[in-house]
């Protein structure tokens, strides 16, 4: 038997809803500026943070609406993470067939490719120099590898207690041999911090609530890591700490008390709609890119570009919670494709 729905956490909601800006401040800096430089550096845990956040959700929301021994919970992630690894499939069919040049160079998506099916969901390396990228949305492949392999070890929880934990140190133990052996899987890097997103989630919000009421050892280890990646990189070790620094700290601005304002009200509206948010704020951009690509741009109009990418993508969600409110067809059609 199902539990008690629990409320929505405005602090969760608040998160999602900064990763997805932070993804329009990165798709609008590899659009507008350079698809290279050391600025990166400083904003690449925007990526897997959205697979950390996925895997806390698992384990600390979905969990809370089901018991262990609820076989609907298992079906619920499997469907979800299919029909986003669905949703990815049917945008970058789309994108071939109707944009078939994109910022940076030509999408070369094709589901007759196996070298580059290989590289799209096996070891996620898409970005192929000189030449553009295989795929566009490519955060959803990891995503969807996590709902589904969730699913399974959810089944294998009943007899396993600790199966999340053995999942994530094999799977670590696997980037470790992969990277001695001098490969790189993307996508495992990925499901890892996904993984180890489940294991902070079986940690209770109300401890979590605590840790980030006093914020000052967080900012001073968030200080720290940005030091650590301005000499080293975002290397893989890095990169993981980073995630989960990052993922407190938006948290922590989240979870302030009081009524919030009209700011952080849109910014919570829009992790409610992450998924959407993420989707429709790729779009966005292609759109000003097309538009503008051929105008000498100054630096008002980079700066304009830069503001109406936020604000027709905070507009775009607010937009569909209102037609959702007022249209039967339309909040069923978004369950359908979103939930």
């Amino acid at each position: 038997m199902a539990n008690s729905r629990p409320q929505r956490n405005p602090a969760l909601d608040f998160t999602k809803g900064a990763l997805v800006l932070f993804m329009v401040l990165y798709h609008w800096l590899n659009y507008f500026i350079s698809a290279d430089g050391d600025f990166y550096r400083y904003i690449r845990f925007v990526t897997p943070a959205f697979i950390f956040i996925t895997g806390f959700l698992i384990s600390n929301v979905y969990l809370a609406k089901y018991e262990l021994s609820d076989s609907r919970l298992p079906k619920r992630l499997l469907q979800r993470g299919l029909k986003i690894l669905a949703i990815f499939v049917v945008l970058n069919m789309v994108i071939s067939l109707l944009l078939s040049r994109s910022h940076d160079g030509r999408i070369l998506f094709s589901l007759f490719s196996a070298s580059n099916l290989f590289a799209i969901y096996v070891t996620g390396n898409t970005v192929i120099a000189g030449s553009g990228k295989l795929a566009a949305f490519y955060v959803l492949v990891p995503i969807s590898y996590l709902l589904v392999l969730s699913a399974g070890l959810l089944i294998l929880g009943r007899f396993f207690k600790y199966v999340f934990e053995a999942a994530f140190v094999l799977s670590l133990g696997s980037i470790i041999a992969l990277d001695l052996a001098g490969f790189k899987s993307a996508n495992l890097e990925l499901l890892t911090i996904g993984l180890l997103g489940v294991l902070f989630g079986y940690i209770p919000i109300d401890r979590i609530n605590r840790f980030v009421r006093h914020p000052y050892p967080l900012v001073g280890a968030y200080l720290c890591y940005l030091i650590a990646i301005t000499f080293w990189n975002a290397v893989y070790p890095i990169q993981v700490v980073g995630v989960c620094l990052s993922v407190a700290l938006i948290y922590l601005v989240g979870s302030k008390e009081g009524e919030p304002g009209r700011g952080r009200r849109h910014v919570n509206l829009l992790g409610s709609y992450s998924l959407f948010g993420y989707i429709i704020q790729i779009a966005i951009l292609q759109i000003l890119y097309r538009g503008l690509r051929h105008v000498n741009l100054g630096t008002e109009a980079l700066i304009l570009s830069f503001f109406a990418a936020f604000a027709l993508t905070m507009i775009s969600v607010e937009v569909v919670d209102r037609l959702r409110a007022r249209s039967t067809v339309v909040d069923k059609l978004h369950k359908a494709v979103f939930a």
